[in-house]
């Protein structure tokens, strides 16, 4: 009974550190035109515990991003992290619309008034790549013609849009 034991503890530990060892870290952003407001919206969607990581690590107590103030906080960590840059190289004013969480997913919800896609030169993402090493990011930028993909992590910040 004592070897069933010792066995049964060992695979579970083995089980748990292969749990472990396969987490990943990703997010998604999708960039499209909306035609009834002539504005490129941006919707990112994170894992809720990668970014209740983050920001208890960066300000060291938990928070609840349904708090305005905590949201706040968020914007001010995504902001300089995710940029669009315009096709004249220029930084295209993109404007924070708001957050939503449940129990698995942060969405954010962003957008660049008056603007079309096509004019979308280039696309900057580090959201949550300077905290976890293994940090994917992956943007579909929709042009209305077709889907193009970026993927982002510690190695590729910035991408050309076309």
């Amino acid at each position: 009974m004592k070897r069933f034991r010792v066995a049964l503890a060992a695979a579970l530990l083995l089980v748990s550190s292969a749990v472990s060892a396969h987490r990943f870290h990703a997010g998604i952003a999708d960039i499209s035109f909306n035609v009834r407001t002539g504005s490129t919206e941006i919707v990112h969607t994170y894992m809720a515990h990668d970014i209740e990581a983050l920001l208890a690590n960066l300000y060291g107590r938990q928070f609840d991003l349904t708090d305005p103030e905590d949201q706040e906080v968020l914007r001010k960590y995504v902001q300089p992290r995710f940029r669009l840059q315009g096709q004249d190289k220029a930084a295209l004013k993109t404007r924070w619309v708001g957050v939503t969480i449940d129990p698995t997913n942060v969405t954010i919800y962003q957008e660049v008034e008056q603007t079309p896609v096509w004019k979308v030169g280039a696309v900057h993402n580090k959201v949550l790549v300077d905290f976890l090493p293994d940090q994917v990011n992956t943007v579909n930028l929709n042009d209305g013609n077709a889907v193009r993909t970026l993927t982002f992590d510690r190695n590729n910040a910035e991408l050309p849009a076309r």
